[in-house]
Parts: structure tokens; sequence; C-alpha cells
């Protein structure tokens, strides 16, 4: 077993006895005072001893404390020690005694009846043994709420899982658990006990709120014994829904999303009919870059001005052929008649008409 913690167990813990009985002496040269107010407290699966100092006002000197056990049915003391396979409790500062085991194979056995003693000790002074009250730990254990409390939702529903709060025999004893549930608005409902560490709460509204506490209560296998637990601490959950409200929760999302759709289609209909020519314009192609600074842009050396020059140099004018044919008969008219004849490869120079 392992070495006892230094901290003293939680307040709660069960006070079994109130002051401690002082034995007779072990001897006559007994001139301490007795250990006074023993108190074994049981807490789920923890175990200790505590008492009250004993001290001489005429000796600074700390007085150091030993503590025995033995079992109903045997009539010998025996040691808090390592050698008999738990904690060292013999030449204690402190005043208290933590025998708890690391597990059910260790430490005193929970179904047997057992007596603790205590005596204390100052260099060659010794007091008489204070002891305490039998105890049983499964018919005197103050049980905690369960652990691990985890809970699911589900359609109209709530699955609860949780584990003990500590480990026993299966052959000794056994857990049974209590829901107690409600609706926010609602009173207080009761399940039946249940042995199985998962518990179904069943035909609960969908989309509802519901708390609840947890207990767990103590069985002793062979006799007709049990041992209530403490509430757990208060803790609340909504319910998923069912397949009737999700439908409709469906439906209404399909619409909703339907209906701002349809706006938003509207309205960039209308948007575009309004304002198509500005449209038209934020979506015109930009114009085009001119092949030469293109290819200058991809060839900074080339000379770009040179050719921009060459290919702006002015041409030869086309000039026109005309001529021109006169009769005595278009003379008295008054009409001349005039024939327009293309000729690209003349320049600047008019030809002479023809008569």
């Amino acid at each position: 077993m392992r070495p006892p913690p230094p901290a003293l167990l939680p307040p709660l813990l069960l006070l079994l006895s109130g002051c401690g009985a002082a034995a007779p002496p072990a001897d006559s040269s007994a001139q301490l005072p007795a250990p006074r107010n023993l108190k074994v407290h049981l807490y789920n699966a923890q175990q200790a001893l505590s008492w009250e100092p004993v001290s001489l006002d005429s000796d600074p000197r700390p007085v150091v404390y030993q503590v025995q056990y033995k079992y109903s049915t045997s009539s010998n003391w025996y040691n808090v020690s390592k050698e008999d396979g738990k904690v060292d409790c013999i030449n204690l500062t402190r005043t208290e005694c933590d025998f708890t085991a690391d597990s059910l194979s260790e430490g005193f056995p929970w179904h047997f009846n057992i007596s603790l003693r205590v005596q204390a000790k100052l260099g060659g002074l010794i007091s008489a043994w204070a002891t305490a009250p039998w105890f049983e730990h499964y018919r005197n254990v103050t049980i905690g709420p369960p652990e691990n409390i985890r809970v699911t939702p589900e359609e109209g529903s709530l699955i609860i899982s949780l584990s003990a709060p500590f480990n026993v025999r299966a052959s000794e004893a056994f857990f049974v658990y209590y829901v107690y549930y409600w609706e926010e608005a609602g009173g207080t409902q009761v399940t039946r006990p249940f042995r199985s560490n998962f518990i179904i709460l069943n035909d609960l509204k969908p989309l509802r709120v519901y708390c609840f506490q947890v207990k767990a209560e103590l069985f002793l296998t062979k006799e007709n014994i049990s041992r209530p637990g403490h509430l757990s601490n208060i803790s609340c959950s909504e319910t998923a829904a069912d397949a009737s409200v999700k439908l409709q929760q469906d439906t209404l999302a399909a619409a909703t999303t339907f209906l701002v759709l349809s706006v938003v289609v509207g309205s960039c209909l209308f948007v575009v009919l309004k304002y198509r020519g500005l449209v038209k314009h934020w979506f015109h192609s930009p114009p085009s870059i001119p092949s030469q600074i293109e290819e200058y842009l991809k060839d900074p050396a080339q000379p770009i001005l040179d050719a921009l020059d060459k290919d702006s140099s002015p041409k030869d004018d086309a000039w026109d052929s005309v001529s021109v044919v006169t009769s005595p008969e278009n003379e008295q008219e008054g009409s001349p008649q005039s024939t327009l004849n293309q000729s690209p490869g003349l320049s600047h120079q008019p030809t002479e008409g023809v008569v």
C-alpha cells in the first residue's frame, strides 16, 4: 500500500465516532493523556482515522503516534505498517492515518468489521490506547454522486452515461441509479432504478431543455441492506428534433432559400435592364495595343522610334487623270462631257486635255 497523502479527506466524510474511549493503560507508567475524538472517515473508496493532538506543557518535544487494527474474528491487534501490507502508521507526527487502498485487493476488506486504536508517545512516556468503534466499509461509507456524467441528445430523448462513485466487487455489492429530471418549466419526475451505466430518458418533447440529477445507491449482494448516495450537480440539455419537426425545418429552410434566391435574381435582372448601357460599357473589351509598341514591350532594345517614323512618313499622293471631250453639239447645248480615269501610278502633274 502506498504512503498516505498529507492532505486530510473532505469534511463530507462520515463521522462514525465522537470521542474515543480510552482503554486501560498498558502499564502503570502511562503519564501521557490518551488521544481524543477519534474519527473514522469513509467516503467512497477513501478510509482514514484522525484524532486530536496530545501535548505536554512541560515538554516541547513532538509527540508521535502509533495506530493498530484488528478484525472482529480475531483477538489480536496488528500495527498499521508496510510490513503488514498497508500504510506506515507507526511513529506518526501528524494526527491522521490514511489507509486508503489503491485497489480492491489491498487494504482492509470492505465487508469485514474492523476496529482501530491509537497510542501517543513522548520520549519514555506512553499514553493509554484510545479505541474507535467497530466499522464496516459497506455499511458505514458515505457515497458520493456518480462520476463522469455525460448526456447525448436524441429524438425526443436523452441518453445519460455515467460511472460508479467507486469500484466494488460484484460478489459483494452493486450500484443502482436514479435520475431526477424535469423540463425547465415543469415538475420533477423520477425514473425507475437502473443497474446499467447507460440510462435513456424516453417520451420527452423535442427541442425542449431538460435538467436532471443522478443518484447512486449501494446494495449489498447477500444482505438486504442499501446505502443511498448524494445527488449529482444539476445538468441541462436540449432534446433533438424528431422526424416531423425535421421535415418542417427542412421545408421552411427550402422555402426561405427559394425566396432569397428569387429576390437576388430579380434584383440582378432589374439592375441589368435599367443600367444596361453602363453594364455594357463595363464589360466592353479594352483597346488593343499597337503591334509596334507590343513588340517594343517584349524587346525594349528594338529601335521602335525609327520604325514609327518610317511608318508615319508621308506617301505620294495619288492623282486622278481627267479627260474632257467637247463637241460642237455639246458646246451648243452647254453641257460638257467628262471622263474620269483612275491612274494610281501618276503623281502631282495633271494630264492635258484632248479635244
